[in-house]
């Protein structure tokens, strides 16, 4: 018995680590840096706000949050890296509306699945798109530049972050509805697109407004049009596209937290908390605004009904679109 009883106590104490180790990984989390994907080369709105967010983001967390640019295929070799790295929370992606909600009728076969190889943590901010062209263009609103494409053999070119991507989405949706000749240029990320159209190798790009607005402020480029509903904050005087004929033209890029399928509660939480109070912080949020995003925000429940909503809204904008990415 004695010996019975020492057996039992040893493999009791045994266990005692075992037991506790999960549990004191998870209220050690975040004990090394973590790594936030971004599907898109630097420049781009997907870059800035997350580099605009991670200096706070280490501060809460005590750790390094480390960005990482893979570009391609329309930000979706990041995602599916996200998606298939461990459930841990040392791998995160700052995904996009994209990315999270057009994948499935865009690619015969997707490369994941958007729904459910994914946690939504907390949407970090909204962007409408704007209409831009070289400020030495003819064009100064959308009529006029649907005149100009009219007026040219081949019609207009314009360039985008990548095939099947919002801005894609957006120029094509307005293209078909508008009846103007347009022309898809894509490259490998919202940096090069500006530089191909102050190069002049495109007419017009309809792009991220925080992407663009600096050069809008600079005189370098023109906006014609801004494409939520209502106008941008930061472009007061810029009529949205549906003003100038298009009812019920809506486009936006939002900006989320995610992590892959099976993310830890405690994680989850974690993340949305840290993230709430940068978004949260007055001059982050100002910083946010004077940049041309919309904050974010809101639960990890809230982030994952967007992704649901959005996906059912915008299957049918890539049916009308007509896009598809082979």
């Amino acid at each position: 018995m004695l010996h019975r009883r020492s057996l039992m106590g040893g493999l009791g104490a045994a266990a005692l680590p075992a037991l506790a180790g999960p549990a004191s990984a998870q209220e050690a989390y975040p004990s090394r840096p973590v790594t936030m994907l971004v599907g898109f080369a630097p420049g781009g709105g997907t870059d800035i706000v997350v580099r605009m967010l991670s200096p706070r983001l280490q501060e809460e967390l005590g750790q390094p949050v480390t960005v990482e640019n893979r570009p391609g295929a329309s930000g979706t070799l990041a995602a599916a890296a996200a998606a298939r790295s461990r459930p841990d929370g040392y791998t995160l992606l700052t995904g996009t509306v994209s990315t999270q909600c057009t994948v499935a009728p865009l690619m015969r076969p997707p490369p994941y699945d958007q729904l459910r190889d994914f946690t939504p943590i907390m949407l970090v901010g909204t962007l409408p798109l704007v209409m831009v062209v070289r400020a030495d263009s003819p064009a100064r609103d959308v009529a006029s530049l649907k005149a100009l494409a009219q007026e040219k053999p081949d019609g207009l070119n314009y360039g985008t972050s990548g095939v099947g991507s919002q801005q894609h989405l957006a120029s094509e949706l307005l293209s078909r509805r508008g009846g103007m000749r347009m022309t898809h240029i894509p490259y490998r990320g919202t940096g090069q697109s500006v530089n191909a159209l102050m190069a002049g190798d495109v007419d017009v790009n309809i792009d991220t407004l925080a992407t663009y607005l600096p050069h809008i402020r600079a005189g370098r480029m023109r906006a014609l049009a801004t494409t939520l509903p209502q106008r941008a904050t930061a472009l007061p005087d810029v009529p949205t596209v549906a003003e100038q004929g298009y009812p019920g033209y809506d486009m936006s890029v939002w900006y989320m937290v995610l992590g892959p399928a099976g993310l830890p509660t405690e994680v989850v939480r974690r993340w949305e908390t840290a993230l709430g109070r940068v978004i949260a912080d007055r001059s982050i949020n100002a910083r946010l605004v004077e940049a041309g995003y919309i904050p974010g925000g809101g639960s990890a429940a809230e982030a994952a009904a967007l992704v649901r909503r959005d996906a059912e809204r915008l299957g049918h904008v890539v049916r009308e679109a007509g896009v598809r990415l082979e």
